[in-house]
């Protein structure tokens, strides 16, 4: 074990003294400041894995993604895998929850910016069907993991309502906010080649892109009954709804449309 993460280790065994369960959140996969997905989904998830079974916690609650697994480009969903199988090698319970792509984050980077700016780029075509889960479904789901015994040591898709395109959501914000403005689109191929290209200079960027791409040409959907079925105390949160609490404090309240 290298130094930094012995240190970690051994910091983390004591703060996590005492506890029951952890919920693992933690990403290095977006933002300015990201650590990267290898640092933090997986050895930093592992890292935290490893501690809390030495410190007697009995339930880990890891958020993983949906996609998660070895034969995929995108090194999220390969870090995130790997932070599954060492959580199926300890003695704690495990659960693990794969949410779909957040309707907040992907509001915030296509979204945000047609409001504020007049701008935006779709990363791809923009026509392929993708889920989007609420975060604050996610974190009701996340909730119900914890404290119902029936779902610990089970592996829960966390959906969203709808299988809607980047273009569809662009759509949502114009109707929502009253924005207007210009959407331009990053072929695949461009991204194909700029992830290529920001391989070894910026691979947090390259891994972006890559996730970008394959939003844009995987098939992304799931069946939006599932979720209902499985958790209908939850209340499901539309893509209009997301809008609305994201994005109307930057617009004209003027040109926001009442609700319904």
């Amino acid at each position: 074990m290298c130094p930094v993460r012995r240190w970690a280790y051994r910091s983390s065994i004591t703060a996590l003294d005492g506890a029951d369960t952890v919920v693992s959140a933690i990403t290095g996969f977006g933002g300015p400041d990201a650590a990267g997905a290898r640092a933090v989904d997986g050895d930093g998830n592992i890292a935290l894995i490893e501690a809390a079974e030495a410190a007697g916690v009995r339930h880990f609650v890891l958020l993983s993604v949906r996609r998660a697994g070895t034969g995929t480009p995108v090194l999220l969903f390969r870090e995130k895998h790997r932070a599954e199988q060492r959580l199926g090698q300890v003695r704690m319970t495990g659960t693990i929850i794969r949410p779909t792509a957040y309707m907040e984050t992907w509001i915030d980077v296509v979204g945000r910016p047609l409001v504020a700016a007049g701008r935006t780029r779709v990363f791809g075509r923009g026509c392929n069907p993708i889920n989007f889960v609420s975060a604050s479904d996610l974190a009701a789901i996340t909730e119900l993991a914890v404290i119902d015994p029936a779902l610990h040591g089970t592996v829960i898709d966390a959906t969203g309502p709808e299988n809607l395109t980047m273009n569809e959501l662009v759509e949502t914000v114009r109707r929502v906010t009253g924005a207007t403005g210009r959407v331009d689109h990053a072929s695949p191929g461009m991204m194909r080649v700029l992830a290529s290209a920001l391989r070894f200079a910026n691979p947090v960027l390259a891994d972006q892109v890559r996730a970008g791409l394959l939003m844009d040409t995987a098939d992304m959907r799931v069946a939006p009954e599932d979720r209902q079925t499985r958790f209908p105390s939850i209340p499901t949160t539309t893509l209009e709804e997301a809008v609305r609490q994201e994005l109307t404090r930057a617009a004209d309240p003027a040109a926001v449309p009442a609700p319904g």
